[in-house]
């Protein structure tokens, strides 16, 4: 067997598998999506997320503290108000007391510059209906009049300390209006991670409960469709062109050949987030001893750093940065 090719060779020892691997996983990857809902004195359990919790004020500080001890990237911030505070235009989303605003600068007053503050710019969270935008009479989202909400967010999550506003309510328009307001307000450095192409989902589910959202019926008027691949490269290209920073695509694990082909395009970095059905699914069946839990975990980070993401939100992040340590 003289002159046979043996790729096996350089997978013989843990050595020289690593001397050779084309793509790597460290801490710097990661971002730790995270929730503080409003009342709370204690963090709550999320019962279809094992292992992630809304957060109390306090209990936020301490697990941002510890996040940035393991080296993650960056922490996204979601705000979960009281029931009753909700309305048809989310008008917490912009009170610079709403949940979502005091957690950011409680963030930002705990953990200053050690790493990225991200902020969730969209309303659902806010509103009695749980959309990302303001209803018209008929029923459906006002894109227009939704930019104008974006906007007085966007200056509010600035004000609080955000670094980067995370645009994921996909309106048509969204990334521009909110860049030229910020520097018409003098937050140049403010930058914009835009969620270039965000589809549909049935694997949104345990983030619902995770924001406690009010939403009936669903997102198809303005998510993207599935079954649509060209339409994630024409957003990336609007969305670069009014100005965004980074660029995400979410869900990530069905969704890695757009990953890839945003990848090959983007001028700035990629960003892909692991969504909670993805989370969830892992741990429902390590929980059952179906697959090998920490395994999985790494395999499915490693696939959507393979395909393309500079950047990876992951409720694993934490956990994950202490492995890689």
């Amino acid at each position: 067997m003289t002159g046979m090719d043996r790729p096996r060779r350089l997978r013989r020892t843990p050595a020289l598998r690593r001397l050779v691997a084309e793509t790597t996983l460290e801490p710097r990857h990661l971002v730790l999506p995270m929730f503080v809902a409003d009342g709370l004195d204690e963090p709550r359990e999320i019962g279809s997320m094992p292992g992630v919790q809304q957060h109390s004020m306090d209990s936020l500080r301490k697990a941002a503290v510890e996040a940035v001890v393991a080296g993650v990237g960056g922490l996204m911030l979601f705000g979960v108000p009281r029931p009753e505070d909700k309305d048809a235009v989310g008008s917490l989303a912009s009170d610079p007391e709403g949940i979502l605003n005091r957690g950011l600068r409680a963030l930002s007053e705990e953990v200053g510059d050690a790493t990225v503050v991200m902020a969730d710019t969209c309303l659902d969270e806010f509103t009695d209906h749980g959309h990302c935008g303001v209803l018209s009479p008929d029923g459906a989202v006002d894109n227009d009049a939704t930019l104008d909400r974006y906007v007085a967010m966007a200056l509010a999550q600035a004000e609080a300390g955000a670094d980067l506003l995370g645009t994921s309510g996909m309106m048509d328009g969204q990334v521009g209006a909110i860049r030229d307001a910020l520097d018409e307000a003098g937050r140049i450095d403010t930058g914009i991670l835009a969620y270039a192409a965000k589809y549909a989902s049935a694997f949104y589910g345990p983030f619902r409960e995770a924001v406690s959202s009010s939403l009936q019926g669903d997102r198809r008027t303005y998510q993207q469709d599935s079954a649509n691949r060209r339409e994630a490269i024409r957003e990336l290209e609007l969305d670069l062109a009014e100005g965004a920073d980074i660029v995400m695509v979410k869900p990530a694990m069905s969704y890695l050949d757009i990953l890839r082909d945003v990848a090959d395009r983007s001028t700035v970095p990629v960003a892909a987030y692991q969504i909670s059905g993805e989370y969830s699914m892992i741990t429902a069946a390590a929980a059952n001893g179906w697959i090998d839990r920490r395994g999985a975990i790494l395999e499915s980070l490693m696939g959507i750093r393979r395909a393309g993401a500079d950047i990876v939100l992951t409720y694993w992040a934490t956990e994950v940065a202490h492995w890689l340590a």
